[in-house]
């Protein structure tokens, strides 16, 4: 790495960086891209890889809030963007940019950080496990048009807004919604984000109950005309979509389902537990095509993160977490339904950093890990005990792009 300088982003090298992002993401970043991205992408909290007086590797967060078991929410860092550009790669300055993050996270009093991975091969060297996963819908053709049930929840009003009208309500509604474990706080750098990927390409629709605005989607359509099928209906993309309860999500799937001159909804980026298909009349009208990584999850703090989820019910179990490049969180915690703190005992499991965030937020269970090689254990009676503190009744997810 001999002749690059790691430091943070100087204000006034954001388009440089975004460049370099832009690149590696095969993108190219004209005037009119970096004019809707500029408000989501400041200096702040990014670092540079330097070369020349130019940035050659770029590594950005944000500061948003993580909802943990239990309801808590933890002070986090949504990491944005990575990136080192072709000629640069395999000289050490991704991990140097990463370490180089990962201490000014801590500095900022963040707990957790998480991600979205371009490849799931990067991030697991830095402490990053996988602590979030996703389904991906798709209702319809071939299997013929789907609907729900007569005796699915009935929902209430569904109104379209315009793109003004988007950028003003769905802030609010968003931060006054539930979320379960994994979901995020969208802030309005996100928001920013938001305006320039997402309000402005899909369709905003509202999902109005008897106390008013409990759920929303965002969609696009995209055509599916061929010459050989003229009259193909179009593929109804669902980018985002959340709702206080059950019929607030029925409300939304209805209206979305009876869109005119649509043959099929994709829905990618769905909980694991979505009860979407057991609303439908046909089950067959929906198939599962993939379950992916969503959200990949680094322990900051481990005493804390640990101290402030909630656990299940069950017998202590004392837990050694090795945490090469964080080392303070390295040591032996006791884990008990009422919380955890740091020990002298002997541990009955030892645990990486990254199989540590795999467990955390409940989309993992002990037994998985273990049986998969990712814990070591050194008495088999605990694994049962440690699943059942650390299992959840929800599976986690986030549900938010970043």
């Amino acid at each position: 790495m001999t002749g690059v300088e790691i430091r943070p982003l100087a204000p006034g090298e954001e388009r440089a960086a975004f460049e370099v992002l832009g690149r590696a993401l095969h993108t190219t970043v004209t005037d009119d891209l970096w004019a809707r991205r500029a408000d989501s992408f400041p200096a702040e909290r990014r670092f540079a890889a330097v070369s020349g007086g130019q940035p050659v590797g770029v590594a950005g967060s944000f500061a948003t809030r993580l909802t943990v078991p239990g309801g808590t929410t933890l002070p986090a860092a949504a990491v944005d963007g990575v990136a080192v550009r072709a000629d640069h790669t395999r000289r050490g300055i991704l991990t140097a940019l990463m370490g180089a993050q990962l201490r000014d996270c801590a500095d900022r009093g963040d707990v957790v950080a998480l991600l979205h991975a371009s490849e799931a091969t990067i991030y697991g060297r830095f402490g990053y496990g996988v602590a979030t996963r996703s389904q991906a819908l798709r209702l319809g053709a071939p299997g013929g048009r789907a609907a729900l049930r007569p005796d699915a929840p009935a929902g209430g009003a569904v109104r379209m807004l315009s793109t003004d009208a988007a950028q003003e309500v769905l802030p609010g509604l968003y931060a006054a919604l539930p979320r379960r474990a994994g979901g995020i706080e969208r802030t309005p750098l996100w928001w920013a984000y938001a305006r320039a990927r997402l309000i402005g390409d899909h369709v905003a629709v509202v999902h109005t109950g008897p106390d008013g605005d409990d759920g929303f989607a965002l969609y696009r359509t995209v055509d599916q005309r061929t010459f050989d099928q003229p009259n193909l209906g179009a593929a109804l993309v669902v980018a985002d979509l959340h709702a206080a309860d059950a019929h607030a999500l029925a409300g939304l799937w209805r209206f979305l389902l009876r869109v005119d001159l649509v043959a099929e909804v994709r829905a990618p980026g769905r909980p694991l537990d979505d009860p979407v298909p057991l609303m439908l009349t046909d089950p067959r009208t929906c198939r599962v095509t993939g379950v992916d990584d969503q959200c990949w999850l680094r322990l900051i703090d481990v005493p804390a993160a640990l101290a402030a989820r909630a656990w299940g019910p069950g017998a202590p179990v004392v837990v050694e977490v090795d945490d090469p490049l964080l080392t303070r969180n390295s040591g032996r915690y006791r884990i008990t339904p009422d919380g955890a703190c740091r020990t002298d005992a002997e541990p009955g499991l030892r645990i990486p950093v990254d199989a540590l965030a795999m467990l955390y937020l409940g989309d993992r269970t002990v037994s998985e890990l273990a049986a998969a090689g990712r814990i070591e254990v050194s008495d088999p009676e605990v694994v049962p005990r440690a699943d059942a503190l650390v299992g959840a009744v929800v599976s986690p997810w986030c549900g938010t792009p970043f």
